[in-house]
């Protein structure tokens, strides 16, 4: 079985319930920005492409061991081999599990080869759910890159899906795989992660090649990456940033270094790493980044951080006072707060804070990053939240078929809506989850996009003056208080500007009928 079989066709996905008026005022009102990129290499190709010309040139490094861009294609390529010994093709899931390092990345360049899907499996996991992964992910084996002997929980895990355990260490001695990698078009898909889901029960959301590797050169284009720039991979190897941290470096010839677990939970140590290593460019959630100032304080963090250029906030959302602190602390490193769904290839807006985002509420999430197209959407029958004027529409239509009462309608600038997003970063949807995929991507009305495919965030954004988004917490957070409506992510980001206020959660507590005096 390949993955195909467990995933919807374009054809089967609903159509959004939208007038073709509203069509139109969506495509004059959505937030574009198309760029050239050529998505057909395979990042093995790339990374070829630097080790013909330089390969002695650093490419990987982790806490055990360091590679030259030509000690990594081998490796990927003596891994290839193993691969394909062992069962793996195109089309099929290969699960690579253990801590993240070098291997790991030499193992996703593998099943790029092979022209296999990625799905992570994080030796830290409980085998229960190890077992789930494999199983909800239809892997044809797992891939075990632990350095010491096979990860209990991973050969636990393995067993209770009935999946082969298979160990990197026995690629040692193989042939390299000849030839190019197995890339049968740029809509084939790459890698798959599980999120969490309002029922408890993970999704397994699929990234297509196109839109993984226009995410990689979004962040290219927008950081201004070359050669000389090494990124600290961080991220946990089942969340969707560890993709871009692993391979992003490699299709510039730049430096990735991978970072334990026992270095990344430790700011001062963190910092050390980052000034010792010259990383120059960094992704943490805003909790971690308030943390590293927190531990960096009183003393001048730019003695550590000091060839910092970037420092990237994504995950949650960024509070005002933490940007206020690394703009005053670290004004030599950009920041960039970013966001993005998982099933959306990871991020699809950048924003660089500035000084003057400092006065607002909450800070804007950008602008679309290259070959993302943004929409932002109400239902036809939500009342107008005040901040605009309605568009005006009072059509009678059910909405499934075209008509304006019930369906949905583009927000003017400064109209809260729900961000929709298209293009090519759009995954395929959750594998083996029919349902839950229909209710979350469309065949999508707007543009004819290389994925033809929308998807839904669930979250709440506007349009700021400017063009950039603002985000406003998911859109089941809008509550109604003696008849006025509230965003409860409002309030919160009020109570977090307090410079003693940490952390914040705003929740409405019924205590039934009151009496007035």
């Amino acid at each position: 079985m390949t993955i195909a079989d467990d995933l919807l066709g374009l054809a089967e996905l609903p159509r959004l319930p939208i007038s073709p008026r509203e069509i139109e005022r969506a495509r004059a009102l959505a937030a574009r920005r198309p760029h050239p990129a050529d998505l057909t290499d395979a990042v093995i190709t790339l990374v070829e492409r630097v080790a013909a010309d330089d390969g002695d040139r650093p490419a990987v490094a982790d806490d055990t061991r360091r590679l030259t861009y030509a000690e990594l294609a081998a490796e990927a390529r003596r891994l290839a081999t193993l691969l394909e010994r062992e069962g793996a093709g195109p089309g099929t899931v290969v699960a690579v599990g253990g801590e993240r390092g070098a291997s790991v990345i030499a193992a996703f360049l593998a099943i790029e080869l092979v022209g296999a899907v990625y799905v992570p499996a994080d030796g830290t996991w409980p085998a229960a759910r190890v077992t789930e992964v494999l199983t909800r992910a239809g892997a044809v084996l797992l891939l075990d890159t632990g350095r010491d002997g096979v990860t209990p929980a991973l050969a636990e895990g393995a067993r209770g899906a009935g999946v082969r355990l298979v160990r990197a260490a026995e690629a040692a001695g193989l042939p390299g795989r000849p030839g190019p990698a197995r890339l049968e078009g740029p809509d084939q898909p790459r890698y798959m992660l599980f999120t969490s889901g309002s029922t408890g029960r993970p999704k397994g959301a699929v990234v297509e090649h196109q839109g993984m590797l226009n995410h990689l050169h979004a962040k290219v284009v927008d950081l201004d990456m070359t050669a000389r720039d090494a990124v600290a991979q961080t991220a946990p190897l089942g969340f969707d940033i560890s993709i871009w941290q692993m391979l992003c470096p490699l299709v510039v010839g730049g430096r990735v270094r991978v970072v334990g677990d026992a270095t990344a939970y430790d700011s001062v140590a963190f910092a050390r790493l980052v000034g010792a290593e010259a990383i120059t460019i960094v992704e943490l959630v805003p909790t971690m980044v308030r943390l590293l100032l927190d531990d960096l304080a009183p003393a001048p963090a730019t003695g550590l951080l000091g060839g910092l250029r970037w420092m990237l906030a994504t995950g949650e959302e960024l509070p005002t006072e933490v940007a206020r602190r690394w703009l005053r602390e670290m004004p030599h490193a950009g920041l960039v707060n970013a966001y993005g769904p998982t099933e959306c290839s990871d991020d699809v807006t950048h924003h660089t804070v500035t000084p003057a985002d400092l006065e607002l509420l909450r800070l804007p999430i950008g602008t679309p990053i290259i070959n993302t197209d943004l929409y932002v959407l109400r239902r036809g029958n939500d009342a107008n939240n005040g901040d605009s004027g309605d568009s005006g529409d009072s059509g009678d239509g059910d909405g499934d078929n075209g008509g304006e009462g019930d369906g949905w309608h583009a927000c003017d600038p400064g109209e809260t809506g729900e961000l929709f997003v298209g293009g090519v970063c759009v995954g395929r949807g959750y594998a083996g989850d029919h349902d839950r995929t229909r209710e979350a991507f469309f065949q999508d009305p707007f543009a004819g996009t290389p994925t033809g495919r929308l998807y839904r965030t669930g979250d709440a954004v506007r349009a700021l003056p400017g063009g950039a988004l603002q985000y406003l917490g998911r859109v089941d957070r809008q509550v109604k208080i003696a008849g006025v409506r509230m965003e409860l992510g409002e309030i919160e980001a009020v109570l977090q500007r307090h410079p003693s206020v940490g952390a914040v959660a705003v929740v409405v507590q019924d205590f039934g009928p009151t009496r007035r005096p």
